[in-house]
């Protein structure tokens, strides 16, 4: 029997297990379409990489819905071999040199360190998956930018539509608002030709739509914002917690610390404010997720952290997004620390929303995840970075743990309904299947 349901393939380099942050979209982006009534292929890297390179969380593959296909495909990542016994003569003769040599061979085929040469073989693929089953409508989200390139290569080739799905950007980076790459530069004219040809060019947040809007005009209506969202089925119930009486506060942070995260900067808020508030003398900070983009901890942040062990800062290492519900039912509070940029939002933000728990921003406050939780009733921004700043918000949130009601954590919880991930994505979705709906 011939399946009538469109068929999207979706081209995502970190997909379950990867543990890194964009993964969550992806996961959550290809089950959605899965759940709209579309066949979903997912084309990615194979799961060795992820286990020997990223980290892995294998609670992350039992959520992937059981109607998407995953095709997985080999990705080589040599700069990152740490296994002397795989190393060619050459590398081990002369480290750097063959460093500098695999850069440049690296960006032949595409221009992206580490990731060019991957092009050829999502190519194929991407070609395989569409000769043995029509695809209709390509998504690629990125990065690694490799990515989109299988989109195209089936648009040149079949004149398949697609989607490109960035969750920061490519020429613009995101914490200086600096372009990373000039106008005529080889990564530049890639995105121009990509942008001309797709569909529809989605952003996470409003401040980077409006900047490749302005680079862009004469693409401007293809471009939309698509939030990140929270998972409902993942936030932690807190229904009935109200004001925290008679225990120490747990102040808890979940994600990547990259090293952009003020970490320092937030521990020297944190013992000032246990000098200035009874709240917090006894008060707990838990920080969870990876040290670092790798499995690896950063040995200087986590010397951060021991470094004020005796002030109640600690590593609780990584935690499974299926096990993230039991670390949110220990805080109080929720520490939002990010890097500093006018076009950061962070997908974390809209997992925090969902809680109603009060929420401390340790981060600059032009950050765009400013924009998202401005109108919060139990948001406690930074007025800057300086350990002062820092304790008097960390003090007020303390406050509010301990007096804030459940009408209250109600109207924070209402306030979060709308980022629901779901809500972010199905205009998008409704309005590709109508669009494959007129041209298959």
């Amino acid at each position: 029997m011939t399946d009538a349901r469109p068929h999207m393939l979706y081209v995502a380099w970190g997909y379950p297990p990867c543990r890194g942050g964009g993964v969550y979209r992806a996961l959550a982006t290809a089950n959605r379409f899965a759940e709209q009534g579309w066949r979903v292929t997912v084309l990615t890297a194979d799961r060795e990489t992820f286990h020997r390179f990223t980290g892995a969380d294998l609670t992350l593959e039992e959520r992937i819905h059981p109607d998407v296909e995953v095709v997985r495909v080999p990705f080589e990542w040599p700069i990152l071999e740490a296994d002397l016994r795989r190393w060619s003569r050459s590398r081990a003769k002369n480290p750097k040199l063959w460093a500098k040599m695999r850069t440049k061979r690296d960006q032949i085929p595409f221009p992206e360190t580490g990731y060019g040469p991957w092009r050829s073989t999502i190519e194929k693929a991407a070609e395989r998956i569409h000769k043995a089953n029509k695809v209709d409508l390509t998504v690629a989200t990125a990065n690694p930018h490799v990515a989109f390139t299988a989109a195209y290569h089936l648009h040149e080739k079949f004149k398949v539509q697609y989607v490109m799905d960035y969750r920061d950007a490519w020429l613009l980076d995101v914490f200086s608002g600096d372009r990373l790459h000039e106008p005529k530069s080889r990564a530049a004219r890639w995105e121009r030709k990509l942008v001309q040809s797709a569909r529809e060019v989605w952003f996470v947040n409003d401040p980077i739509l409006e900047w490749h809007q302005k680079l862009y005009p004469e693409h401007a209506a293809k471009m939309h914002t698509v939030a990140n969202g929270f998972d409902p089925d993942l936030v932690p119930d807190t229904q009935d917690r109200g004001p925290v009486a008679d225990k120490p506060l747990v102040f808890g942070y979940v994600g990547t610390v990259s090293p952009k995260v003020p970490l320092a900067d937030f521990v020297k808020g944190w013992q000032l404010a246990k000098e200035q508030s009874e709240d917090l003398r006894d008060a707990k900070a838990k920080i969870h997720g990876y040290l670092g983009y790798y499995a690896q901890p950063r040995a200087d942040m986590l010397a951060i952290i021991e470094a004020a062990a005796d002030d109640g800062v600690s590593y609780e290492g990584p935690v499974g997004k299926a096990e993230i519900a039991r670390a949110y039912d220990e805080f109080d509070v929720q520490l939002l620390m990010l890097g500093k940029g006018r076009y950061v939002t962070s997908g974390k933000v809209f997992e925090y929303l969902a809680t109603g728990l009060p929420i401390v921003s340790v981060h600059d406050p032009v950050n765009a995840a400013s924009d998202v939780l401005r109108g919060h009733p139990l948001w406690f921004p930074v007025k800057d970075l300086e350990p002062e700043s820092i304790a008097e918000a960390l003090v007020e949130a303390a406050r509010s743990a301990r007096t804030a009601d459940e009408g209250i954590r109600a109207k924070a919880r209402e306030f979060g309904a709308g980022y629901r991930r779901d809500l972010q994505l199905d205009p998008r979705i409704e309005a590709l299947g109508a669009l494959v709906g007129a041209v298959a």
